[in-house]
C-alpha cells in the first residue's frame, strides 16, 4: 500500500517535515514573493492584536496575514522536502530538520495567536479558519527554549532512519522497496521470518524508540500548550465533532465492516494452514503475520495464489496484461491521468512530466514512498513514485493522482481551506477512481480484449482478490492509531510500546509475530506512518468513503449490474458532480462535502458490504464447519 502524499500546508501546519500523508496538502500562489534564506526566517506577519477590546477586523487582519505566510512559507519548505526525498544526503537532512523547526515555530506561533479571539462572535468561515490553525498542527512543540529544533531533529533522525534501511538478501543489500516484493512471492517460511526479522532490526529500533518518547514528550507538552489535555484529542478534534464522539465514531464504522473481516481471516487462515501445515499455521487462533504477503500484514493481495477463490469463470491477471501490452512507468501515469480526463478534468500540465519522479534513479536514495504533490498551490503539481509495472502499482498510480486532481480543484480556496474536506476524503478520492478498474474499464482502454471480460462466474474470485487488499487493510488502519492514541494519553509506556502494539494487533487483526520480540524492539517504526508522524485514521475513513462515493456514482451513472462491476470512465457527469465536492476543499464541514456528491451527511460502512455481499455470502458457507475468530 503506497499510500503517501505531501503538500505545502503540511509543512506549516503538521510540522516536522514529512508528516504529508495523503492527505493534507496546500500550497502558496505562484505569484508570491521568493522563499526566504534558510539563516533568514520568515518574518512574523501574523501577531494578532492584544486587549480586551479585539474586533472582527483585528481577527480579519490576524487571518489575513497568516494565509500570507502560510503560502510564502508553504511552497518554501515544500521545494525543501522536494530535494531532501529525492537527494537523501547530510546536507539534505540538515535542511530538512531546519525547515522542518521553522515551520513548527511559525505553526504553534500561530496557533497560539488565535487565543485573544477565542470568544468573539466569528463568522463561520474565519471561525474554521482559527480551528484550523489550532487543531490542524501534528506535532506541535511547546513555545520558547530549543523545543521546536529537538523536534526537527528527532522526527529527521526517525525518518531518514526509516527510508535508508536495508537489510542482506543472498548476499546482496536489498532495500525496502525491494523487500515489499519479496515478501509477496517468497513461499518459504523460514525465509520469510528473516526478512520480516531482519528489517524490523534495519531501522535501529532502540534509537528509534527512544526518539519516539521523547517526540512524545515535546509534543504532548505543545498540544497542552494549545489548549488541548494531550495530542490525541487534538488529532481527533480535526473532524468538526468533539474528540471523544469521533473515536466512537471509528469504532462504529469498524463495527459495520468487521463481520467481514472475520470470514476473511477465517477463510484465509484455512488455506495458509493447508499449504505450510498446522506446524507452521494452525487451523485455529490467530496467523502468522510474515505468512500473508506483507512486510505489515496490512494487505494480502500477493498471496492470492494460496488465498484465491477458484471460480467457475475465466479470470485475468493485470500484471500480465500491462506487460504483454509493453506499458513502461510513464504508460502507467499516462493511462491513470487518462481516467481523469475521461471524466472531463483538465489535463495534468506539462510541468508534471518534467519534474514528477517515476522511476527509481539509480544513482542515488530517495524516498521511494508513493506521494502526490502540490509544490505551489497552483499547477506546479507532482507524483514521485518508484513505479513497477504491475497491478499494485497501476492502481496505486489512479490513486496518487487523484491527490493532485483534488489539489487543483481547491486551488482558489483561501491558504486555510486548500484541503481535504477531512484528511480521509483525500485518500477516498484516488481509491474511489481505483474501484473503476474493472473488466469494462480494461476493454475500453484497450488492455483486456471484450471477448475475455470473464462472466459474472469469476466474480467471486475478483471479489476475494480485492477483498485481500482493502478488507484485509481495515483493522491495521484502526489499530495504528489506537496505539497512538493511547502512547500520547500516557496508557502506554515507553517501556511497553512494543508489547502494547502486538496486544492491538492481536485483538483487531488477529496475527501474531513470527518470532519472539525482544524487549528493545519497536516494530511500530517499522511502519513508515510511524517512523514519519503520519496520522493513520484517514486510511480507515478512505476505505469507508470510496465504497460510499462509488455506490453513489455508479447510481448517477445509472448503473444496474453489480456494483462491484461497475465503471464510472468517461461518464462527464459524474466528472462535474465530484469536482464541485473536490472545488469546496476545506472550506465547509465534512458533512457538507460529503452531502455535496453523496446526497447524505453520515459516513457509512454499509456500501463495502453490499459491494462485498456476494463474497461474503460465499465466504460464510465456506467457514461453516470451521472454528472462526481469535
Amino acid at each position: 500500500m503506497s499510500k503517501w502524499k505531501y503538500g505545502v500546508a503540511a509543512i506549516a501546519l503538521a510540522v516536522a517535515g514529512c508528516s504529508g500523508g495523503a492527505e493534507n496538502t496546500d500550497a502558496a500562489a505562484n505569484d508570491q514573493a521568493p522563499a526566504p534564506a534558510m539563516n533568514e526566517p520568515v518574518a512574523s506577519t501574523s501577531e494578532p492584536a492584544t486587549g480586551a477590546d479585539v474586533t472582527v477586523a483585528d481577527a480579519q487582519t490576524f487571518l489575513t496575514n497568516t494565509e500570507t505566510e502560510l503560502a510564502e512559507f508553504n511552497e518554501y519548505a515544500s521545494r525543501i522536502f522536494w530535494v531532501y526525498s529525492n537527494f537523501i544526503t547530510t546536507d539534505t537532512e540538515a535542511l530538512v530538520s531546519r525547515v522542518s523547526a521553522d515551520g513548527t515555530e511559525m505553526a504553534v506561533r500561530m496557533a497560539v495567536g488565535t487565543a485573544p479571539f477565542a470568544d468573539l462572535e466569528l463568522p463561520q468561515d474565519m471561525r474554521r479558519k482559527m480551528t484550523n490553525l489550532t487543531a490542524g498542527i501534528t506535532l506541535p512543540a511547546p513555545t520558547g527554549g530549543t523545543y521546536a529544533q529537538d523536534l526537527a531533529e528527532i522526527t529527521t533522525r526517525m525518518s531518514s532512519a526509516y527510508s535508508t534501511g536495508t537489510i542482506e538478501v543472498d548476499d546482496t543489500e536489498t532495500t525496502l522497496n525491494e523487500l515489499e516484493v519479496l515478501m509477496g512471492t517468497v513461499r518459504d517460511p523460514e525465509i520469510l521470518t528473516t526478512m520480516w526479522n531482519d528489517w524490523r532490526a534495519a531501522i535501529q529500533p532502540a534509537q528509534m524508540s527512544q526518539d519516539y518518547a521523547a517526540m512524545v514528550d515535546i509534543a504532548n507538552a505543545g498540544a497542552r500548550e494549545l489548549g488541548f489535555s494531550d495530542l490525541a484529542e487534538m488529532w481527533l478534534s480535526n473532524y468538526d465533532m468533539p474528540a471523544d464522539e469521533m473515536e466512537a465514531e471509528v469504532e462504529r464504522l469498524w463495527g459495520q465492516v468487521a463481520p467481514l473481516y472475520e470470514q476473511l481471516h477465517c477463510s484465509v487462515r484455512g488455506d495458509l494452514s493447508a499449504t505450510y501445515g498446522a506446524d507452521v499455521q494452525a487451523e485455529t487462533g490467530m496467523i502468522r503475520a510474515d505468512l500473508l504477503g506483507n512486510m505489515w500484514a496490512q494487505g494480502w493481495a500477493p498471496i492470492r495464489d494460496i488465498a484465491g477463490v477458484e471460480s467457475g469463470g475465466e479470470s485475468y491477471d493485470l500484471t500480465e496484461l500491462l506487460v504483454e501490452a509493453g506499458f513502461d512507468a510513464h504508460d502507467m501515469v499516462e493511462a491513470g491521468e487518462r481516467f481523469y480526463t475521461s471524466l472531463g478534468l483538465a489535463p495534468l500540465p506539462e510541468t508534471f512530466w518534467e519534474r514528477s519522479l517515476i522511476t527509481r534513479p539509480r544513482d542515488r536514495t530517495v524516498v521511494c514512498h508513493a506521494s502526490a504533490w502540490d509544490i505551489d498551490a497552483r499547477d506546479d503539481i507532482r507524483i514521485k513514485m518508484c513505479t513497477n509495472v504491475n497491478a499494485e502499482d497501476f492502481r496505486t498510480v489512479h490513486h496518487e493522482l487523484g491527490h493532485n486532481y483534488y489539489q487543483r480543484a481547491y486551488q482558489d480556496q483561501d491558504t486555510l481551506f486548500q484541503n481535504g474536506a477531512h484528511d480521509g476524503f483525500h485518500e477516498a478520492i484516488g481509491d474511489f477512481v481505483a474501484l473503476s478498474v474493472t473488466p469494462e474499464y480494461l476493454v475500453q482502454i484497450d488492455l483486456l480484449d471484450a471477448n475475455a471480460v470473464p462472466d459474472e462466474s469469476a466474480d467471486l474470485g475478483l471479489l476475494m482478490d480485492l477483498a485481500l487488499d482493502k478488507i484485509a487493510f481495515l483493522p491495521f488502519a484502526v489499530m495504528m492509531d489506537q496505539w497512538r492514541w493511547r502512547v500520547f494519553r500516557g496508557e502506554i509506556a515507553p517501556e511497553d510500546y512494543n508489547t502494547a502494539w502486538w496486544e492491538l494487533r492481536n485483538q483487531y487483526q488477529g496475527v501474531y509475530p513470527p518470532v519472539d520480540r525482544p524487549a528493545d524492539a519497536f516494530d511500530p517504526g517499522a511502519k513508515y506512518h510511524i517512523a514519519n508522524n503520519v496520522p493513520y485514521l484517514r486510511y480507515f475513513l478512505s476505505y469507508i468513503l470510496q465504497f460510499q462515493f462509488q455506490q453513489t456514482a455508479c447510481e448517477m451513472a445509472g448503473w444496474e449490474g453489480p456494483l462491484h462491476r461497475c465503471t464510472v470512465y468517461g461518464n462527464e457527469e459524474v466528472g462535474a458532480r465530484f469536482n464541485e465536492m473536490m472545488e469546496m476543499g476545506a472550506s465547509q464541514p465534512w458533512p457538507d462535502a460529503l452531502e455535496a456528491f453523496t446526497g447524505t451527511r453520515e459516513m457509512d460502512g454499509s456500501a463495502i458490504i453490499a459491494y462485498f455481499q456476494p463474497l461474503m455470502t460465499y465466504l460464510e458457507e465456506e467457514n461453516a464447519d470451521r472454528d472462526c475468530g481469535w
